[in-house]
């Protein structure tokens, strides 16, 4: 697909799903803002996607702040003059002590401001520059409709992104700005990870539990994101794109 000339924002574009999303718009010819909290990942996004002849700037940002939001969407508008495309990406997992059984509300509370409200916010913020025929995609999780034991935040985060997609869906309707989320499965992010290019090792039994006989890879859910925003998936709004491999719709017996 030909994203020339779109300003694209990804957040969380430091590291794994966001990094490979940020690389494929600026193959495409976007132009790519990558967002994240980590400056010295994001530049090194950044300059991977210059050095094959893309063109992207990096703007730290912590999604978990209101003000880093709004000052991610001035920001780009500054440096491109409009919002294309918002890649809602950026996010947290879960910590034991997030979950059930953790101590305090501290760790529950993080996720959530990071995962849910992050989306939120950005968006928001984003949406005043956003004319019409602009996309958001959310990246929500299969974990928003099924879980390990204690992951409590991470699930509620996700299954909130998913609700908050389908709302904001329908209040954007009349600005023409569709709304999507991607819920990426297991997904092998070892190989897109700062400073290092090395993958980690998988066993074929890990891979051949899943329909489509394979984990998956951070390159996947960028080409979901790339048919969710582009004008193919025109009539596509307000649902929920599983990628991953199959695993949600195979029955396991013990």
């Amino acid at each position: 697909m030909n994203f020339e000339k779109k300003v694209v924002i990804v957040t969380g574009a430091g590291e794994g799903i966001g990094r490979a999303a940020a690389e494929k718009y600026g193959e495409s010819g976007a132009y790519v803002v990558v967002a994240d909290i980590n400056r010295e990942a994001g530049e090194e996004t950044r300059d991977f996607i210059i050095k094959k002849k893309g063109k992207a700037v990096f703007i730290k940002t912590d999604v978990a702040k209101e003000e880093d939001c709004r000052r991610l969407a001035e920001e780009t508008v500054k440096e491109y003059g409009k919002i294309d495309i918002l890649i809602n990406n950026a996010g947290i997992a879960d910590a034991k002590k997030a979950g059930i059984f953790g101590e305090g509300m501290e760790e529950f509370d993080r996720v959530i401001s990071v995962n849910l409200r992050g989306t939120f916010m950005c968006s928001k913020y984003c949406v005043p520059f956003m004319k019409p025929g602009s996309s958001i995609v959310n990246i929500s999780s299969t974990r928003a409709f099924m879980s390990e034991p204690e992951t409590e935040a991470y699930s509620a985060s996700k299954g909130g992104i998913a609700a908050l997609t389908h709302s904001m869906a329908v209040s954007l309707s009349e600005k023409n700005i569709r709304v999507n989320s991607i819920s990426p499965g297991w997904i092998d992010v070892s190989g897109w990870k700062k400073g290092s290019g090395k993958e980690e090792v998988l066993t074929e039994a890990e891979h051949k539990q899943h329909p489509a006989g394979r984990v998956g890879k951070p390159e996947d859910i960028a080409a979901a994101c790339f048919y969710l925003t582009g004008e193919e998936a025109g009539f596509v709004t307000g649902t929920n794109l599983n990628v991953d491999g199959g695993m949600t719709v195979k029955m396991i017996y013990v």
